[in-house]
């Protein structure tokens, strides 16, 4: 809910040095003809990977005052997009007069938003309404993350569509608990708050007033890199777990954390794989 370059835009660049974006599209800011126009425009321009997003509240970012628009949801979204996809229509059911846009399309999911017992029908739903692949909320309780995809098995749905573990680097324990306090839909174990704090472990004796700004330096590098390691478990655990095809990392505002991340977790140089387009089902 804060002001950046649109996904469009970035995607265009990312194109342009010949690499593969995956764009997002909210329901918060367009109504279904902007939406629709816009990923006509995307697909034109050589994107073709979508995820499609409700969008956080305004109230959350920097134009709180700002009117949100809501005309659809993010699942009926994923219907719009793929009956633009396979039926060659748009919304309100006019067929297209030239070439359809072929979207692979992603919806994501929350395993641990409330209700919690409702989340695998939830995800049903977008599956169902044509999500080819699913981005998950960030992911830090292994175990809890391993009973939902449980429930998910249960229902045929990992063999459906392609779920991708969310997983993102912690920058200090501060970040950790902060998350764990007060962030909706996220679980933060001890055990992460704990493995972040005993990086510190060399400045623990010393009050804030009595670090040098060398060792202020010296104990947010020490922070990161604990973060960066936590995160390789992280994935090198989930790539156990039947049903998990993959991850998707957020270094928010610290994408140099991504290639150690990647390199370390054994992802690159990337694999490579047979292309899929999306297609009728």
């Amino acid at each position: 809910a804060i002001v950046r370059m649109s996904s469009i835009g970035a995607g265009t660049l990312v194109v342009q040095q010949g690499l593969e974006p995956v764009i997002q599209m909210t329901c918060r800011d367009r109504n279904r003809l902007a939406i629709q126009a816009d990923l006509l425009g995307a697909h034109a321009l050589g994107m073709h990977n979508l995820l499609c997003l409700t969008g956080d509240h305004q109230t959350f970012g920097n134009h709180p005052t700002a009117k949100n628009v809501h005309d659809i949801d993010s699942l009926q979204m994923v219907q719009m997009v793929t009956a633009m996809r396979d039926d060659h229509t748009f919304q309100s059911g006019d067929a297209f007069k030239g070439e359809e846009p072929r979207f692979f399309i992603g919806a994501a999911a929350a395993p641990f938003a409330d209700p919690v017992d409702f989340r695998p029908y939830r995800l049903a739903k977008k599956i169902k309404a044509g999500a080819n692949f699913i981005q998950t909320q960030l992911v830090y309780d292994v175990p809890a993350f391993a009973e939902y995809m449980e429930k998910v098995r249960a229902m045929g749905l990992h063999e459906q569509t392609y779920i991708l573990a969310g997983v993102g680097p912690l920058k200090s324990p501060g970040m950790a608990r902060y998350m764990k306090n007060n962030v909706p839909g996220i679980l933060v174990p001890d055990e992460i708050i704990n493995r972040m704090s005993a990086a510190s472990k060399p400045w623990a004796g010393k009050k804030k007033d009595e670090l040098t700004p060398e060792d202020k330096k010296a104990r947010s590098q020490a922070w990161r890199e604990e973060g960066i390691q936590i995160c390789i478990d992280l994935i090198n655990d989930l790539r156990q777990i039947e049903g998990v095809a993959g991850v998707h990392i957020m270094a928010i505002e610290w994408e140099e954390a991504v290639k150690p991340i990647v390199e370390g977790a054994g992802l690159y140089p990337r694999p490579k794989v047979e292309e899929v387009v999306g297609t009728s089902s």
